[in-house]
């Protein structure tokens, strides 16, 4: 049986452990050591180190395969948690590693269809921070004879992680002529992504995390307010909504780009559960009575 390390272990990590928990052994690095009773309650090994704090990961465990699903800091342009980890991991290098990275270093691509073969061009800083660290990885993968294999996500959805407060608060979407394209994944599909990149995942290898069927931004909202019978949300145009949204979400919206999965689907051989976010709307809607069974 494997031994796996998780580096970042919140709902993605949680989700994968579930899963395949009588398939591996698995270590979960975590900078709180408060966490450790809840790792150990889902059969997790706790390992207590933390990435901003070098010195803590001396004693980084020997394991066959790494997940790294650990963001970068909130400021700068470089991923220094990642070279952190790698420094760590020297000569005890594992067998594999599989790092969840963001669609996010694409940049604005003007809602056209996107290849992993496309170049970067990352605008926001959390997505060049990714690009930093992707960079380190595949380098150091390509250095120790490591296969290293990259998921770039988009937005994670779930049953408890949908947009339901912001369309409560009427929130504005753009109109639909001006909004943007986004993609999804729901993190269950993700975390069986993963696993499916640890074992199928070629060697440098970058793969799109997306379902099939990227949306405009304001349409996934108005999807997300029908399934729970919630009003729409009001639509502005761009001018106007450089107005009353928020930078962070005004960020977003300035990026539109349809992420292809078919290397995912080909290569790493999964068959979604989700296959699109309306499945997973359609199941919550039949749960509160409001779809058939057939």
């Amino acid at each position: 049986m494997k031994t796996i390390l998780i580096v970042g272990f919140g709902d993605i990590a949680e989700r994968l452990v579930r899963r395949y928990a009588h398939q591996a052994t698995f270590i979960g690095l975590t900078r709180q050591a408060g966490r450790a009773a809840e790792l150990r309650a889902l059969g997790v090994i706790p390992h207590v180190a933390d990435l901003d704090a070098p010195a803590t990961l001396r004693r980084l465990p020997r394991v066959d395969a790494v997940f790294h699903f650990a963001p970068p800091p909130g400021t700068g342009t470089t991923d220094p948690r990642t070279a952190s980890l790698l420094r760590a991991l020297g000569r005890r290098c594992p067998g594999a590693l599989v790092y969840i990275s963001t669609s996010g270093v694409y940049g604005d691509c003007a809602g056209a269809w996107v290849a992993e073969t496309r170049p970067l061009a990352p605008v926001s800083g959390r997505a060049v921070r990714r690009v930093d660290a992707e960079r380190r990885l595949r380098a150091w993968g390509r250095r120790q004879g490591v296969p290293v294999t990259v998921l770039r996500a988009p937005g994670i959805y779930a049953a408890d992680r949908l947009p339901l407060e912001r369309i409560r608060r009427g929130t504005p979407a753009l109109l639909r002529e001006a909004d943007s394209y986004t993609n999804h994944i729901h993190a269950d599909d993700l975390a069986r992504l993963a696993w499916a990149a640890l074992f199928r995942g070629r060697a440098g290898r970058v793969y799109h995390a997306v379902d099939a069927l990227p949306l405009k931004m304001g349409d996934w909202f108005d999807s997300c307010a029908d399934a729970f019978d919630l009003p729409r949300p009001p639509r502005v145009t761009r001018a106007e909504a450089e107005h009353v949204l928020s930078e962070a979400l005004l960020s977003f919206l300035r990026e539109s780009r349809r992420l292809s999965n078919v290397r995912t689907v080909r290569e790493l051989r999964l068959k979604y559960r989700y296959p699109t976010s309306d499945h997973l709307l359609r199941e919550l809607r039949r749960a509160r009575g409001q779809l058939p069974l057939f």
